[in-house]
């Protein structure tokens, strides 16, 4: 097989594990968000703490967390606890629908963060995809009388999480171990409160199915993070992009037919109109590297794009 099929493979495998994810939240419903939360941190950091301690790179997450780039790691970190956060909840809750709304929207709400964080500029195919992706919420709005608030946190938390990631140009392994390093004290104290009764809680030893379930939480973060990181190096960036919406759309089925959540009339034209969004958005991608490609053959260089 070649780099490029193994790549699509392990970024399909990637996928498929955050799409089934909701599987797994869901399966833990009778503990409360904030203490899966908790152990999701603490065994992400023993996950690629002893990863990286195998590859003798800890050594790259104390750089990180004491050079200049401190403060965006601290950022990160807060970001990520209430994207998780808000993720679980929202599995546990019955919001799975709009949980994979908001996935499939933060590609675009990244678009827009470009254009006003970085000064990047908007062609006419992503201007249109963000249009249609402001008709869709303002669809569900008006559909279901209120707006769709879980979709729009997670993605405009998840869309600053990865800008915040792409300016710290860092190794994904090192960057989330010093973010889940950085809320390691905070998720032992809440665990420590949930055992001592302080707070709702303390699943972890209360029967077989939830102790052994609860440590899959860093597999099940760190694990497709490794595949998608090493899959994203050997494929090119229009098929990265494409196979990505394999997570939402997984997560959308397993809300509809699985959790059996609400998929009304509404909520099908504000898809729709996401999809329509997805595919122009997907297709100026291609055809901006499909130029990039181009010019760098015009110059006489050559290589090669997987």
């Amino acid at each position: 097989m070649s780099e490029a099929g193994k790549g699509i493979l392990a970024i399909v495998a990637a996928c498929t594990i955050w799409g089934l994810a909701t599987l797994y939240y869901k399966a833990l419903a009778v503990v409360p968000p904030l203490e899966v939360l908790a152990h999701r941190t603490v065994w992400t950091f023993v996950f690629f703490g002893i990863l990286l301690a195998v590859q003798r790179r800890f050594g790259a997450v104390l750089s990180l967390l004491r050079g200049p780039l401190q403060r965006r790691v601290w950022l990160a970190a807060g970001i990520v606890a209430v994207n998780w956060g808000l993720f679980i909840w929202a599995i546990q809750t019955g919001h799975a629908v709009q949980a994979s709304l908001g996935y499939y929207i933060f590609p675009l709400v990244t678009v827009v963060l470009g254009v006003l964080v970085l000064g990047e500029r908007l062609t006419r195919g992503q201007g249109v995809a963000v249009g249609l992706a402001g008709m869709a919420v303002i669809v569900l709005t008006y559909g279901l009388g209120v707006a769709p608030w879980v979709a729009l946190a997670l993605a405009f938390s998840f869309a600053p999480y990865m800008l915040i990631k792409k300016q710290m140009a860092a190794g994904a392994a090192v960057s989330v171990t010093a973010e889940v390093l950085l809320l390691l004290p905070l998720a032992v104290l809440w665990l420590a409160l949930a055992h001592g009764g302080l707070v709702a809680g303390g699943w972890f030893g209360a029967d077989a199915f939830t102790t052994a379930m609860l440590p899959l939480s860093g597999l099940i973060t760190g694990g497709p993070l490794i595949l998608f990181s090493w899959g994203a190096q050997r494929v090119r960036l229009s098929t990265l992009g494409l196979v990505q919406y394999l997570n939402p759309t997984l997560q959308a089925v397993s809300a509809v037919m699985v959790f059996r959540e609400a998929f009304t009339g509404w909520h099908m034209a504000a898809f729709a109109l996401i999809w329509g969004a997805l595919a122009l958005y997907s297709l100026e991608g291609w055809r901006q590297e499909r130029a990039a490609r181009s010019a760098v053959t015009s110059d006489g260089t050559s290589g090669t794009v997987l």
